[in-house]
């Protein structure tokens, strides 16, 4: 169901009109289209950031806020549904595998994340790598029932540091390289 909200945002971002020479609108529906890949599991930051800067060449501090911003958007609907909708897919034959993996995955790391809970969470979403981030930290700490307010904030943290590490990273070696 989200990819299909998701799918149809983008669709509709994509075909707005742009009237020639109308800059502003290009550069509104550019930031859109970072804000929607920011807020997409698995591309989140990593993937939104380079679009921001080498696809549409938008201000590297714009790229940075708005994958931010666009990075915490889906956090309180995870915290809040992630587990409901666990329990619901776990109940479906087709689902029961797939459940039963991140289920094992979450509990053989388990206490790493409940012995050091915050400094844990906001490190695994900080680091700009796969199978990490914000929707698979703010899942972990929703499995773990980790304090929603907690959670919120060491995801922004995360969220913010990985952004820092990603933009300058993208900014700083095509720079140092002589791009």
């Amino acid at each position: 169901m989200l990819y299909i909200i998701g799918y149809k945002t983008y669709k509709i971002i994509m075909t707005m009109k742009l009237y020639k020479g109308n800059r502003i609108m290009g550069i509104i529906k550019s930031i859109l289209i970072v804000i929607f890949w920011s807020a997409v599991p698995i591309v989140e930051q990593r993937g939104a950031i380079p679009i921001g800067l080498f696809r549409y060449n938008l201000n590297p501090f714009v790229v940075f806020v708005v994958s931010y911003l666009g990075s915490l958007l889906p956090v309180p609907f995870i915290l809040l549904l992630f587990e409901k909708i666990f329990e619901w897919l776990k109940k479906y034959k087709i689902f029961y595998k797939f459940c039963d993996i991140i289920e094992r995955k979450i509990n053989k790391n388990k206490y790493k994340f409940e012995k050091y809970k915050e400094p844990a969470l906001i490190t695994f979403i900080a680091i700009p790598l796969p199978t990490t981030g914000v929707w698979t930290g703010t899942a972990i700490a929703a499995f773990l029932k980790f304090d929603f307010k907690k959670s919120v904030l060491c995801a922004a943290i995360g969220a913010l540091i990985s952004s820092a590490v990603i933009t300058i990273g993208l900014v700083a070696v095509p720079a140092m390289l002589g791009y």
